[in-house]
């Protein structure tokens, strides 16, 4: 077993939302793919160290959780500019999205890991097509995943059996990194009759579901007039959430919405960038806390946000709310940065894997540098994590107790390739086709 030492850091400590502690001059012992202890510096034996990071200065904090993205559309990023949500999806993304060849989702994912890393987000969730390939640009890179492949109604029973097929092979894969979960669309991109198979799959599998659900009011305002429904209550009545469920959005649920997702014990992913730049609703956070609904951050795809800089996600989701509720002690600091580690873990299932850097939990790690003229001074530690972050400031980045980011330096992925390839397809990818659209948007 590999013993790894990173010495003499400080430490970030979120224990709940509303503590925020650093505790200085840590050494932290990594033994296999899990932090062994914490000790004040000096006190580990350097001799029994198989490799030794040295971190004066820097802060060590958990690696950042990316809960709800379809990384590949990095391909995409800057083609759908300054449109409404229903030409977004319709004259935009289900005609761009058919140019896509397997191929594309291997370079896509490579290149939206890269970028992720260099910002210090070591695990993602992602819901796309043709997963496998996005599997092995996972097991390539040494991220953490969970991973669900996309399916519509229109794509039958066929695309799901290859979904399931895809669980199956690469659950608990890539040294335990990559976890699977089905992934339908959403309400109105699936029939009743397809989301109960989903349902029933998922049951069978003994896995989750990660599905866009109430992404804005008019899509429940819609589904109200035609079903007598909410989206969430589509949900419900499919079996859906009687499956451990990720809700991608819910920016437009109700208040009876939320007592449901509650008393469920489903999560909600929230991409605030997204809904601001699409001109869309902004989840109501603090209400969906308040009943006890765990929430992660994420950037949702580069098509609607540009970038997969979850730093930046995290301060518009705090200013985004202060801004809704009225309210300028919305969200504060000690909870801002509970939703970006343990919330964010919770929201996937994974509170006693990741979110946290306590002995026993993996070692998955981001060594930040606040020394610079941004940060300057430090009195507030937490202060300039949420609203001063840049992503240069992230300096070295482990996953599995496996170094991937080494001084701004990348080891596991090469990305002049990645940026070649992404080059070389970019005539092809942006070529719209509408008349072999996946459907229309219409909520």
């Amino acid at each position: 077993m590999t013993r790894l030492l990173i010495q003499n850091c400080n430490v970030l400590s979120v224990p709940d939302a509303n503590t925020v502690a650093v505790r200085e001059n840590q050494d932290i012992v990594i033994e296999g793919a899990q932090i062994a202890a914490l000790l004040p510096s000096g006190q580990a034996d350097v001799g029994h160290f198989d490799e030794i990071i040295p971190a004066d200065g820097l802060l060590a904090m958990p690696g950042l959780i990316n809960t709800h993205a379809h990384t590949p559309m990095v391909l995409f990023r800057g083609l759908a500019e300054d449109v409404p949500l229903a030409v977004w999806f319709n004259e935009y993304i289900w005609p761009l999205e058919n140019n896509l060849i397997e191929e594309d989702v291997f370079w896509g994912m490579s290149l939206g890991i890269a970028e992720m890393l260099r910002a210090g987000v070591t695990t993602v969730n992602d819901h796309y097509f043709h997963m496998h390939q996005a599997a092995e640009a996972v097991k390539q890179a040494g991220s953490r995943a969970l991973l669900g492949w996309a399916v519509f109604s229109s794509g039958g029973t066929d695309l799901l059996e290859r979904s399931a097929a895809f669980v199956e092979e690469w659950q608990d894969s890539a040294e335990g990194r990559i976890h699977t979960i089905l992934a339908p669309h959403a309400p109105y991109t699936c029939s009743d009759e397809f989301l109960r198979m989903c349902a029933d799959l998922a049951t069978s599998l003994n896995t989750g579901i990660h599905i866009h659900a109430s992404e804005n009011h008019e899509q429940t305002r819609v589904s109200l007039a035609k079903y007598g429904k909410t989206p969430v209550q589509v949900l419900e009545a499919a079996g859906i959430l009687d499956r451990p469920t990720i809700l991608a959005h819910a920016c437009g649920v109700t208040p009876e919405d939320i007592s449901l997702i509650a008393n469920y014990g489903a999560t909600v992913a929230h991409c605030p960038k997204t809904y601001m730049k699409l001109a869309m609703d902004i989840a109501p956070v603090a209400a969906l806390r308040a009943a006890g609904v765990p929430v992660g951050i994420g950037t949702d795809g580069a098509v609607s946000n540009n970038t997969m800089n979850l730093w930046e996600v995290l301060r518009i989701m705090a200013l985004a709310q202060k801004e809704i509720t009225r309210e300028a002690e919305a969200l504060p600091l000690a909870e801002t940065l509970y939703i970006a580690t343990r919330g964010s873990a919770k929201t996937l299932g994974m509170e006693n894997e990741i979110g946290a850097l306590e002995p026993g939990y993996l070692a998955d790690i981001a060594l930040l540098d606040l020394s610079g003229m941004h940060h300057q001074p430090v009195h507030n530690v937490a202060a300039n994590l949420v609203y001063n972050m840049e992503m240069a400031d992230v300096r070295t980045v482990l996953v599995n107790g496996k170094v991937l980011m080494r001084d701004r330096q990348l080891l596991t992925i090469n990305e002049r390739d990645v940026v070649a390839y992404a080059a070389s397809a970019r005539e092809r990818l942006s070529r719209r086709l509408p008349q072999h659209r996946i459907q229309t948007y219409a909520p």
